[in-house]
């Protein structure tokens, strides 16, 4: 295939634009874009609100850009070219423990939240839009899901208990599976005329199974090659392209390649400590923030660039009734969510002594902010992009423009409305991060540095190490663990910092006075940039770590 063939970012087919006509200018488009996501990152960031929304609105105004060439989301690239990427980190970042520990809720959400909210959606636009069942239900289906990449970006920038974030981000990690599933039985009813409940149930299990079955293998694959490797560049290269032939292999199978992806992201997630070495491990965390930064801008820019093709998809008499349509159905959703996640979290304990000895009762807080956080995002619209022009015999896919035009409302509606307001929310709700992780991290660090002072201790009279050096490193291990106990038992341990206040101001003086001789040394020729980057990278290693144990400030 050639170049001009692959960009994601091209004319709507059915108005092909001639400033969009070589590679070059392709390129020069998506520089454009790269630029502007940066810019709306920096203001997003600047003013505290979340990037998604941002990106979105800064795309949104970007479309009414006199002369910039319309933008059209090829929706087999975002299939291949976005989402694994994404979804990929995303999965090897979960918590395999917090995951499991929370399967039940990640599964009603992701399972039975997607199912109810496509019939409920269904019965909606049949009823009161009139679009036909067979449509309904494809509707339905592509606006069930929360999106993978937008809870992931906006959850993670919230200081909330642990256990909120792990349910978001395991719910929107698994459901589109189920949307998918729902929205290929759907399609293919509306383009044949014909639908089998049987066939479709026995079709979902084959395909959820059969992408389980791939991410595993490709992840047992994935980590016995990284296992035989010690080379930083070639093991970063095989991540990056890990989930993509994940995803491709899977599709190949004709099973879930979101599944498959999913359940290889949680293998290697788990795997990875033990096969990757320490120099792969600390390269290969910035490139993957760097992939998913970019790629999440893009992703959101490119959503707000669509609003002219979602608007002229419709001729201008049925705007003003679309615009209703869609502002009723966007309550709908977000009251279908709602209504759900209250009903299956308390239902089921008023009827079951058992479920109420198992699982310990949910705040109604937490249990409103998880039903609120429900943005849909880029994998409807691409769904919504892909559907068939026509149906079985030649005729029109029936409603497809006001398909797409509800569901890019929907996207735009939730992101705006529900992301915007998810700060406001909480502070409301008084909702506040438990600083589990810190807490755990403060008590693996004590147990991990009590075990090296231990075997520290017992070469105390090994012939090969002096005892000067003994004595350095065992006073520098007491040191540590003597901050880790000090931070854990002052009161502000609640804000989650690793380090004294008192500790953190003299290391970081220290490592300026350092950083700023090496300089010196530099600029005045005594050593070479090579030696400057050597002593460098461990002082910012060093700042790395005492960073990491500061909390992040209101």
């Amino acid at each position: 295939m050639s170049f001009a063939g692959m960009p994601f970012l091209l004319a709507a087919a059915d108005t092909p634009s001639p400033n969009l006509d070589s590679p070059v200018k392709v390129v020069e488009l998506i520089m454009f874009l790269l630029v502007a996501v940066v810019l709306v990152v920096l203001l997003s960031r600047k003013l505290g609100l979340p990037d998604p929304v941002f990106l979105v609105i800064g795309g949104l105004l970007l479309s009414f850009v006199p002369g910039l060439p319309k933008v059209h989301l090829n929706p087999e690239l975002v299939f291949v070219f976005f989402l694994p990427p994404l979804l990929y980190p995303a999965a090897i970042f979960t918590s395999w423990r917090d995951f499991h520990a929370n399967l039940r809720p990640i599964l009603l959400l992701a399972i039975g939240l997607v199912i109810f909210t496509t019939v409920a959606v269904a019965l909606f636009a049949h009823s009161f839009i009139g679009l036909t069942l067979g449509s309904a239900f494809v509707l339905g289906a592509i606006i069930s899901p929360s999106d993978a990449v937008a809870a992931t970006a906006i959850s993670h920038r919230l200081r909330v208990p642990r256990t909120i974030v792990t349910i978001l981000d395991g719910e929107s990690l698994v459901n589109d599976t189920t949307s998918f599933v729902l929205y290929r039985f759907a399609v293919a009813a509306v383009v044949t005329g014909s639908f089998s409940m049987v066939d479709a149930s026995w079709k979902f299990v084959v395909v959820g199974t059969g992408g389980v079955l791939v991410g595993l293998a490709a992840g047992w694959i994935a980590t016995n090659i990284q296992r035989r490797l010690d080379d930083p560049s070639v093991q970063i290269t095989l991540s990056l392209l890990t989930p993509f032939a994940t995803y491709l292999a899977a599709e190949d199978l004709h099973v879930s390649g979101v599944l498959a992806v999913v359940i290889c992201g949680l293998y290697n997630g788990w795997r990875n400590p033990q096969v990757m070495g320490s120099r792969t491990r600390l390269r290969v965390l910035p490139v993957w923030e760097l992939v998913v930064f970019v790629l999440n801008g893009l992703v959101f820019i490119l959503i707000g660039l669509q609003l002219p093709e979602a608007v002229q998809v419709l001729s201008g008499h049925e705007l003003g009734k679309a615009i209703l349509y869609a502002s009723l159905l966007l309550v709908l959703v977000v009251v279908v969510r709602l209504l759900w996640i209250f009903v299956v979290t308390y239902a089921p304990r008023c009827l079951s002594q058992t479920i109420r000895d198992k699982y310990p009762a949910s705040s109604w807080r937490h249990v409103l902010l998880i039903g609120w956080t429900g943005m849909r995002g880029v994998d409807s619209l691409a769904v919504a992009l892909a559907l068939p022009l026509t149906i079985q015999g030649g005729g029109p896919f029936p409603d497809r423009a006001m398909i797409f035009f509800l569901t890019f409302s929907v996207i735009f509606g939730t992101l705006v409305l529900q992301g915007l307001s998810l700060a406001p929310i909480i502070r409301w709700l008084g909702i506040v991060d438990d600083h589990s992780a810190e807490k755990e991290e403060r008590a693996a660090r004590l147990h991990a540095n009590r075990a090296a002072l231990k075997s520290i201790c017992e070469a105390k009279h090994s012939r090969t190490i002096k005892p000067e050096t003994w004595q350095r490193l065992k006073l520098e291990y007491e040191d540590r663990i003597h901050q880790l106990e000090s931070v854990a038992a002052d009161s502000e341990a609640e804000t989650g910092g690793l380090f004294s206040a008192d500790y953190v101001e003299l290391t970081q003086a220290a490592l300026d006075a350092e950083r700023a001789i090496i300089l010196k040394l530099r600029n005045e020729r005594v050593i070479n940039d090579e030696v400057l980057r050597r002593i460098q990278w461990d002082i910012d290693m060093a700042e790395s770590r005492l960073q990491h144990g500061v909390p992040d400030e209101e």
